[in-house]
This record gives C-alpha cells, structure tokens and sequence, in this order.
C-alpha cells in the first residue's frame, strides 16, 4: 500500500489527509448525533410536570439546558412562560437557531471533502500524467513502462472517487438526520407553547 502511494506521487498524500478528516468528522458526527442524545424521548413529558406542579427553578432550568439540544429549546421556554405568546415562540426560534448551528457543525468541511475530493485526484491524475510524459525522450519510449505510468498516475483519481463517494452518502445521511431533528423540536416546543397558553385560557 504504501509502494502505491509512493509511485502515485506527491498529490495522493493530501487525499490521504482529506480522508482521514473525513473519517474523523463522520465517526464525531456518528456518536453526536443520535435520537437518544438529542431529543430525549420522556423530555417534553418531564418539563409539562415541571410546569404544572409551578417548581420552575433557575436550576432546574440550567440542568434542563445542559441535558440536551432539545432541553436548551424547552428552557428557554420555561424561561419565557409567563411572557405573552409571540415573546415565548421569539425564544424559542432564538434557542432553535442556535442548536441548529450546533447541529449542523462540521457538515460544511464533510461536504466540502466530498466535493473536492474527485478534483484532488484529478489533478494528481495530471500532475502524473505531466510528469510521465515530461519523463520521455525523442527516440520514444517503452509501451508497458509508459502503460504502468498512467495507471500509477489514475491511482489518484480512484483514490480521490472512493473517498469522495462515502463521504457524500454521509454529509446527505447527517443533513437528513439534522433537518428531521430540527422538525421535531419545533414541533415539541410549539406543543409544549400550547399547553401552556391553553392552561392560561
């Protein structure tokens, strides 16, 4: 393997590079965003309890915003109840905005490898391919010696494809994960909004 990588040339160690960023932000974004960890199942649940037995706390909130993305939306709810409506929902979409940005973290550089990555190894391609045809001189060459070139040099481009490939499946896998996360905590805090505006009528 690492003969390969020697006779690709210089340009196949950045792929190299952009490979082992993107398996680290995919096995980060893997164990951060999962369903148990963001949107805790018994949450909403908890904080409706919490409402309506009036033990609203400063601590009770400060635990809820640091037990989850979900509860950083839900406290600054709690934060607001007695506030009209519309200041309640504007809190809530500040809270929201914030936790998506948190949400959406490192799928910017996961997309970017992914885009990137086929370019990379095209222009290894012809970085090689230069320096191949640099290489010949005027009485000709050897057939094979000038056939082993060129498929030393389109290492760069498969390398470049099959980094780019997993990493694209992932960044659509983790921005689906995101937006569907997103949706359901709106939908939980416009829930938990209703419920407090209805106990007021």
């Amino acid at each position: 393997m690492l003969a390969i990588f020697q006779a690709a040339g210089w340009p196949i160690w950045l792929l190299l590079i952009a490979s082992i960023v993107a398996m680290a932000l995919i096995v980060e974004r893997l164990m951060y965003l999962r369903r148990s960890k963001i949107i805790p199942k018994k949450l909403l649940d908890e904080v409706v309890q919490v409402y309506r037995s009036n033990h609203i706390t400063p601590d009770i909130i400060d635990k809820l915003e640091k037990s989850s993305p979900l509860g950083i939306v839900l406290s600054a709810a709690l934060r607001n109840v007695d506030a009209p409506r519309e200041v309640m929902k504007e809190s809530i979409e500040e809270a929201g905005s914030g936790v998506a940005h948190t949400l959406e973290r490192f799928l910017t550089t996961l997309g970017t490898i992914a885009t990137l990555a086929p370019l990379m190894g095209l222009f290894g391609t012809v970085v090689g391919m230069i320096e191949i045809f640099g290489s010949q001189n005027a009485a000709g060459s050897n057939p094979a010696a000038l056939a082993h070139g060129i498929s030393v040099a389109l290492y760069n481009t498969g390398f470049g494809l099959a980094i780019a490939m997993p990493t694209l499946v992932f960044y659509r896998h983790f921005r689906a994960l995101v937006d569907s996360f997103i949706i359901d905590m709106e939908q939980q805090a416009v829930k938990f909004v209703d419920i407090v505006h209805s106990k007021r009528k």
